[in-house]
């Protein structure tokens, strides 16, 4: 079975329509003296094996930025689908939006929103916004390492009906150690507590410049939650991904 039309579609928009300066979403760096004003990047990974076996996996994502002043405004989008023997097993969609404000000395004010659904997560869908305050601690070359921690509001709709509205406290962490120009080894965390639940997120990339447009990718992408509704899959959900990365 063909993927549904809508996953298609979200690609073929990740592709027009791609995104940013950094591929990290949680406590991202600030931008380079010299970064342009509009920038994107997107990234596709996809298999097909038949014969004894006959799966197909699609990862795609999109990220969108530019720049006015001291604001940096993020758009991404991803989705990814994995199908065994015609039965879906995985199938996540993700939209969100960030805005960074730069103060003086390396410190910064943020806000996102961020819209999610995962089937198989026990959810129907899960919209959340936070705001807050971040903190570049390393500048490079070599090494970034940057922070944030925020309050936050969760929407969570559940897959078998109802819904609960929750407040949450943020923070996250992301560092980058450029081994060379060419490759960089990335690591972004980020947990968000309710009174019901934790949520943990880590990616972990090591990527590749092959030219000054197209990149090679591996990715291990790791979400977890402390106590997810009773019909979840499981707790934890893991991602490790080979793709193309293309950004000008």
């Amino acid at each position: 079975m063909s993927l549904p039309s809508c996953r298609w579609w979200l690609l073929t928009t990740c592709l027009m329509a791609s995104p940013s300066y950094a591929e990290l979403f949680y406590a991202p760096p600030a931008p380079e003296e010299n970064a342009p004003n509009f920038s994107g990047s997107a990234e596709l990974g996809y298999t097909k094996l038949t014969g004894n076996t006959n799966t197909q996996t699609l990862l795609a994502k999109a990220r969108l930025t530019w720049l006015t002043g001291r604001n940096t405004h993020t758009f991404r989008a991803e989705t990814r689908s994995v199908q065994d023997n015609d039965d879906t097993t995985s199938e996540r969609y993700l939209v969100g939006a960030r805005e960074r404000y730069e103060l003086e000395n390396n410190n910064y004010l943020f806000g996102f929103a961020r819209w999610e659904r995962d089937r198989f997560s026990g959810y129907d869908s899960q919209l959340t916004t936070i705001a807050g305050y971040g903190r570049q601690l390393l500048t490079g070359p070599t090494h970034t390492l940057s922070a944030e921690v925020g309050p936050g509001y969760r929407k969570d709709t559940y897959a078998d009906g109802g819904s609960d509205d929750l407040s949450l406290v943020y923070s996250a962490l992301d560092y980058t150690y450029n081994f060379s120009d060419d490759i960089s080894f990335d690591q972004e965390l980020s947990a968000e507590a309710t009174h019901i639940s934790v949520t943990t997120r880590s990616l972990s990339t090591i990527t590749s410049q092959l030219n000054s447009h197209l990149a090679l990718r591996v990715s291990y992408d790791v979400r977890s939650n402390t106590h997810p509704p009773p019909d979840a899959e499981a707790r934890t959900d893991t991602t490790t991904s080979v793709s193309l990365l293309y950004s000008w």
